[in-house]
């Protein structure tokens, strides 16, 4: 299976997609634009950021939260104006925010990364109850947060290691235990991305350079992949009145001019058909 064109606007670092279920629309980022994107029945919609913007979850119809460079805050939808919630590594101008989803408690969890991918500079972290906590530190690219669907882990990738990490959560959501291997990917030279679980419990990976998202069962068995003309396909999200539609952002950062040129496609939004169902995306409690 191969996903389509979903929308045309190339992103230099398309990342973050979100299906509010409420408002039934996909939001999504261009991290390195600094701007937010989306479309509904009247047609495209774009807001830009003075910093670079990542990862979002839903509050409420008409309000996100947004992870930014230096904090997390709350965006009305209707005004376009942002709300500051909480700091996120606003000391250290050499990193910035990247991949984070909302959790199953109404948390909202967010990985940050050095602005040159140095080694260890990130970590992730979990937003509750108007607080910021460091969980996991040292890591060079935070990526493929999502949550199983009985909520007894989350997942995770630093993805140099090649590794999608199970880490094992208590039943408020905070770390109950070591993380442990899920998904290895270091054979098959693969490098793990953004990723969400659908109803079934299975893992779908984006795999940056592969132009696809692969499917995996909770034991880490490949099952099944869908090819993305994007090259770097960055992060999933399933959407649609169904939920049984995957959208995939892309990149076109590292591609060379010729690239581009012969494939201007890279680094947008594409979406496939009825490839799985997903699951809603939890609200953020703030």
């Amino acid at each position: 299976m191969t996903a389509t064109l979903y929308d045309d606007r190339p992103c230099a670092l398309g990342e973050g997609p979100l299906w509010h279920p409420e408002r039934q629309q996909l939001f999504w980022f261009d991290i390195t634009g600094q701007r937010m994107l989306s479309r509904d029945g009247s047609g495209p919609l774009e807001w830009q950021f003075d910093e670079m913007v990542s990862a979002a979850g839903w509050v409420d119809h008409d309000t996100l939260l947004i992870a930014s460079e230096t904090a997390l805050a709350t965006f009305d939808l209707t005004e376009g104006e942002s709300q500051f919630l909480a700091p996120l590594e606003a000391d250290n101008p050499a990193t910035r925010s990247n991949d984070g989803r909302a959790d199953p408690w109404g948390g909202f969890w967010i990985g940050t990364m050095g602005k040159g991918a140095e080694p260890g500079a990130g970590a992730i972290y979990r937003y509750f109850d108007g607080e910021v906590q460091k969980l996991v530190p040292g890591i060079t690219i935070s990526n493929a947060i999502c949550f199983d669907r009985d909520r007894g882990c989350a997942y995770y990738t630093d993805t140099p290691t090649r590794q999608v990490m199970r880490l094992p959560l208590g039943t408020d959501g905070w770390p109950a235990g070591a993380a442990e291997l899920a998904v290895d990917l270091r054979a098959d030279a693969l490098n793990p991305d953004g990723a969400v679980t659908d109803k079934e419990g299975n893992l779908w990976i984006a795999q940056w350079g592969a132009s696809r998202v692969a499917c995996y069962s909770p034991e880490g068995a490949f099952l099944r992949a869908v090819d993305c003309p994007g090259r770097h396909a960055s992060c999933p999200a399933f959407g649609g009145e169904a939920l049984d539609r995957l959208f995939i952002t892309t990149a076109r950062e590292g591609l060379s001019t010729e690239t581009l040129e012969e494939a201007p496609e890279n680094g947008c939004v594409f979406a496939a058909e009825a490839v799985a169902q997903g699951r809603p995306e939890p609200r953020v409690i703030l």
